[in-house]
């Protein structure tokens, strides 16, 4: 059997097509630059999502379970052993997402003898300063993108265009955490409503949903989890999962 370029393109097309559907109804994850340090908050149902690489690096993912600890497992992987054979300095999120990362996804989708990943990924880095936090935004594809400030990842590109716009407008002016927590919520629900939003072609019209009524439907079932990369601790590894004491207070109004 000849396996053609036209071949290639469909296997590659229908590929696509199926992973965004499955992630389409992921939970979203967003992260926030904040003066104590850099945030990173979603909503899960089952088990956790946001989790320490190493020790100025945390990681949250969308997709197959699976799919997000074999990713999450390659980074440790990489960040220790780049961090004993060189140096704590030389583990960047650069050299992590491109270098280590992005390859071995890519290799797998463009294979059409291979199992894809499933999965979408939002890296953070902590800087000493609030603007030079790092966000690495990483495809089922390959494809990584570097953002500052904050960065999402929801069940679709509209999405997390739609939840970016709102970050850029209100993330500059958040300043405690109890906000960046707020915000992140906020831009959490939009993600999600956004993600699933479809043209209902009976009634010509688009399924509306509140924001605070999709955060109050997701808190009811599942668990608001957040977690901070500290800039100001001494602590050799600044990541920690905020307490419920710590977010309470923003998402009191959505219980």
């Amino acid at each position: 059997m000849v396996y053609t370029p036209y071949d290639w393109n469909q296997a590659v097309g229908q590929r696509t097509e199926y992973i965004e559907e499955r992630i389409r109804d992921g939970s979203p994850v967003v992260g926030i630059s904040l003066p104590e340090g850099a945030l990173l908050v979603t909503v899960h149902q089952t088990q956790r999502k946001v989790y320490e690489i190493y020790d100025r690096i945390m990681f949250g993912g969308i997709g197959n379970q699976s799919d997000l600890e074999t990713a999450r497992n390659a980074a440790i992987d990489f960040a220790h052993r780049e961090g004993f054979q060189r140096s704590p300095d030389d583990v960047t999120l650069q050299r992590l997402v491109g270098s280590a990362l992005s390859p071995a996804i890519k290799r797998a989708f463009a294979d059409p003898f291979n199992v894809p990943f499933v999965f979408r990924g939002l890296f953070v880095e902590l800087a000493d300063r609030r603007e030079e936090d790092s966000f690495g935004w990483i495809n089922y594809d390959g494809e990584y993108a570097f953002h500052h400030d904050f960065c999402v990842i929801a069940g679709s590109l509209e999405a997390e265009n739609e939840v970016t716009r709102l970050l850029h407008a209100a993330a500059p002016g958040v300043s405690t955490l109890e906000g960046g927590v707020r915000l992140a919520l906020e831009g959490w629900a939009t993600g999600k409503i956004q993600a699933r939003r479809r043209i209902d072609d009976e009634t010509e019209g688009e399924r509306r949903e509140d924001p605070a009524t999709a955060l109050r439907d997701a808190l009811s079932t599942g668990t608001l989890e957040a977690a901070l990369l500290e800039r100001g601790t001494r602590r050799e590894s600044k990541f920690r999962l905020l307490k419920p004491a710590e977010t309470e207070a923003a998402a009191a109004e959505y219980r």
